[in-house]
Order: structure tokens, then C-alpha cells, then sequence
């Protein structure tokens, strides 16, 4: 049978179509054999080889002969099952992948969002599982400090001038970021305000209310998904929100890329 033929297989129900080629990707597996006619298991039914197995885990098999990566959906759960198969037909380097289940297994990104309101102020700490995330945040938000112009110092103007000085949220780790907005209250005017944008919003927002639920906003919108909220049992009573975002598993390629097994007609035509 030439490797670009076609063949059809009944694993367990369902029907699969695709190259002998594909199929025989590694030359040591139970499939080459099942192609060469050599295991004896393996039997043709109405132009179809029949194999008594899983036919839904044979799709993850077959997946995994054409593009020599394991790819698994966020939800799957039969990494005992699927290896059982890849013993089975003897398909080494997908049993090699699967040892590596800490790889293919979802893990979650967690963040908290650590939200104080006190008089006119507002305090912000936001602790991330994912660096990644913080870098993120870090990148969108944006305070912005009242302070007065150059030209209110070189002048008499009242009321004074005043100019927003861009500052990036404080970063005491890589896993969290701090920032605030507001007010001085201590202070008869407006000087000193600091105010909060989040892109893609350019609002520039003083309430600690409202940045909070932008926060919030933004953080659904990267995926998250808030599953606590808590207030702290310490006298400033800190609000805590809890997110978490499955991040879906990686894809594992094989260390080793072996070759499609090489027919002896196309030996014969190098040869020449």
C-alpha cells in the first residue's frame, strides 16, 4: 500500500480517513505493523481495518501522528486512559509526553485585588500567581499627579495652574503593584489630587469606587472570573476580591522529530 493512499479505520465505532503515510509515522509502533499486515489483531472488515479500541482517544492519537504535538482540551481528564492507549500501539514518544502530565494539566492564574477606601482617598494593592498578569496591569494603568504648572510658580495666578505628571503604579515585586488615587483632605484645596486611567478607558478617575469597578471590568475582560470577596477583620476593614483565570494547557512537541517511515519504492527512486 503507497504511503499517500488512504485509508480508512473503525477504532471502536468511529470512522477515521486519512494517509498510510500518517498512520505510519513511527516505524517501531503497532500501527506500521496494522498497515503491513503483520499483527495479526488487526483486521480488514468491508474495506475498513477494524481496531477494537477507544475511538474518542484515537482522535488525540491521530491528532498527535500528523503534527507530532499533544495538544489536550482545557477540560480533559483521561491521561490514564490515553496512555493506556499509547502503550498499546506502542507509540513511545506519546507515552513520553504524557509522563509529563504537570505540563498538560490547566493551571489557574490567581489575582487579588486589595481595595481600602479611607476619607478621600483610595488605596490599591494587586497581587497576581502570573507575573505575566502584573505586567499587564502595569502597562494599562496610569496615575496621574496634580501638581502646579511652571508658569504658577513664575506668576501670581490664582487659583493656581495645574499640570498631571504620568506616573506607572509602584512594583515591590513582580507579583504585585500598588497605587492610589484621591485627594489630600488635610489640604483647603485641590492640589495634590491624583486620579487613575485604565487603557483602553482614558477616563482619568479620583473616585476609588469607580477605578475599582474598571479594575474589575478589566480584569473580566482578560478573562478572569471572581470567585471571592472578603472584607479583612483589621481595623481598616480592606476589601479583597479574588480572581482566577484557567490558563489553558501547552502544547508538548517531541524532543526528537522522527521522519515518516520511508517506503522502499521511494528508496529505489533516491537511489536513482
Amino acid at each position: 500500500m503507497s504511503s499517500q493512499e488512504l485509508v480508512t479505520l473503525n477504532v471502536g465505532g468511529k470512522i477515521f480517513t486519512t494517509r498510510c503515510s500518517t498512520i505510519k509515522q513511527f516505524p517501531a509502533s503497532r500501527l506500521t505493523r496494522m498497515m503491513e499486515g503483520t499483527d495479526q489483531e488487526f483486521k480488514m472488515v468491508g474495506g475498513q481495518i477494524f481496531v477494537d479500541r477507544d475511538g474518542m482517544l484515537f482522535s488525540f492519537i491521530l491528532d498527535f501522528l500528523r503534527t507530532h504535538q499533544l495538544l489536550l482540551p482545557a477540560d480533559f481528564s483521561d491521561y490514564l486512559r490515553l496512555q493506556r492507549e499509547a502503550l498499546f500501539y506502542e507509540l513511545d514518544p506519546l507515552v513520553d509526553l504524557l509522563n509529563q502530565e504537570d505540563r498538560l494539566l490547566p493551571r489557574p492564574a490567581l489575582v487579588e485585588v486589595q481595595f481600602l477606601s479611607r476619607n478621600t482617598q483610595a488605596f490599591f494593592r494587586v497581587f497576581g500567581s502570573c507575573s505575566k498578569t502584573i505586567e499587564m496591569l502595569t502597562g494599562r494603568i496610569t496615575v496621574f499627579v496634580e501638581q502646579p504648572s511652571a508658569l504658577t510658580w513664575s506668576s501670581n495666578s490664582f487659583p493656581p495652574q495645574m499640570t498631571l505628571l504620568p506616573l506607572p503604579p509602584q512594583r515591590p515585586s513582580y507579583h504585585d503593584l500598588v497605587f492610589w488615587c484621591g485627594s489630600d483632605n488635610t489640604t483647603d484645596n485641590q492640589t495634590g489630587v491624583r486620579y487613575v486611567s485604565i487603557k483602553p478607558d482614558n477616563r482619568k478617575l479620583a473616585n476609588g469606587t469607580n477605578v475599582l469597578g474598571l479594575l474589575i471590568d478589566t480584569l473580566l475582560m482578560e478573562g478572569f472570573h471572581l470567585v471571592s470577596t472578603r472584607t479583612s477583620s483589621s481595623e481598616d476593614k480592606t476589601e479583597c476580591y479574588s480572581f482566577e483565570r484557567i490558563k489553558r494547557p501547552e502544547a508538548l512537541t517531541m524532543n526528537k522529530t522522527l521522519k515518516p517511515e520511508t517506503t522502499l519504492s521511494e528508496q529505489s527512486q533516491k537511489k536513482k
